[in-house]
């Protein structure tokens, strides 16, 4: 059975893996790599990409922290009396920011959690947040992860992906985050399922990330656009900044649990607009992406 050492040990290697990845496909940025401590115990990796040929700004995270377990930890899994309890969480966490408003902001997660008390579980995402949604990438994107799903349950890519359309969504607003992914938490031994195939599942989701990102990176990331498309990415990307600070639940724990500001909130863009009840033209492109940021679209098969 797979222990924190194992699981910590395969994270870095991800986070490694896919920073080797991004560099190659951007062509120009270089991650910068800031060690970090945390206070009650444990700490970790960020590393940051900025002004490269296709990535604006973008973070790959790797974290594995510990410690007492927090009260609000305990009222939200009914794990009983925290008293004495500790607890340990690693995970890779990567949101990446590109320059042209034609490539889509990205987001994974995947991490592990376990308590002294013998509680465990897996738990993560993947999501892709287009400025403009361009349905044949939100179908290859889909389909992609339809398939590393697939081979491990056939019913883990439509649970997860209505689970996506749910999470990444801004209630405020109305609209999902984008054309959204596959979202799970809390994946424990159940139903003669063991750790080791759920260790399995999270390791293909993480390692699904790079080869489909550079591929949409590469399709998209010499096309034109305008001053127009350069401000419609900014209120774009204010909604991404709405949705991080007001529903993400990673947010909130990394803060909630004396993580590293600076990591948490290396989510966010280098730069978003809020412009007052922006309405789109009529027909426009513009108005055609808000059409389609909404729940339970097909986007695979």
């Amino acid at each position: 059975m797979p222990g924190k050492e194992e699981i910590t040990e395969w994270l870095k290697s991800l986070q490694d893996n896919i920073c080797k990845a991004l560099e190659a496909e951007d062509g120009k940025g270089r991650f910068i790599e800031d060690n970090w401590l945390r206070e009650e115990g444990g700490g970790g990796r960020t590393r940051i990409i900025q002004h490269g040929n296709v990535i604006e700004k973008g973070g790959v995270l790797f974290s594995a922290v510990h410690g007492p377990v927090p009260d609000f930890l305990t009222k939200e899994n009914a794990t009983g009396d925290p008293s004495g309890m500790t607890f340990y969480a690693t995970g890779v966490s990567i949101v990446i920011h590109p320059s042209n408003p034609m490539v889509p902001i990205i987001h994974m997660n995947v991490r592990y959690f376990e308590m002294s008390n013998g509680t465990w579980w897996f738990g993560g995402g993947i999501d892709l947040t287009p400025h403009y949604v361009v349905e044949e990438d939100a179908r290859f994107f889909h389909n992609a992860l339809k398939a590393s799903c697939d081979k491990h349950d056939p019913s883990f890519y439509p649970e997860f992906k209505k689970w996506a359309d749910d999470y990444f969504y801004i209630n405020h607003r109305k609209e999902t985050r984008g054309v959204g992914g596959i979202f799970f938490d809390k994946l424990s031994a159940s139903s003669g399922i063991s750790k080791e195939q759920r260790f399995a599942f999270l390791k293909e989701i993480g390692n699904t990330f790079a080869p489909v990102y550079t591929a949409i990176m590469n399709k998209n990331k010499s096309k034109p656009y305008s001053e127009a498309h350069k401000q419609w990415q900014l209120l774009r990307r204010g909604r991404y900044v709405e949705f991080n600070l007001v529903y993400d639940k990673g947010t909130k724990f990394g803060l909630e649990t004396n993580g590293r500001t600076e990591s948490i909130l290396m989510s966010l863009p280098e730069t978003a607009g809020w412009q007052y009840n922006f309405i789109p033209e009529q027909g426009s492109p513009e108005e055609q992406t808000l059409s389609l940021l909404k729940k339970g679209i097909s986007w695979a098969g």
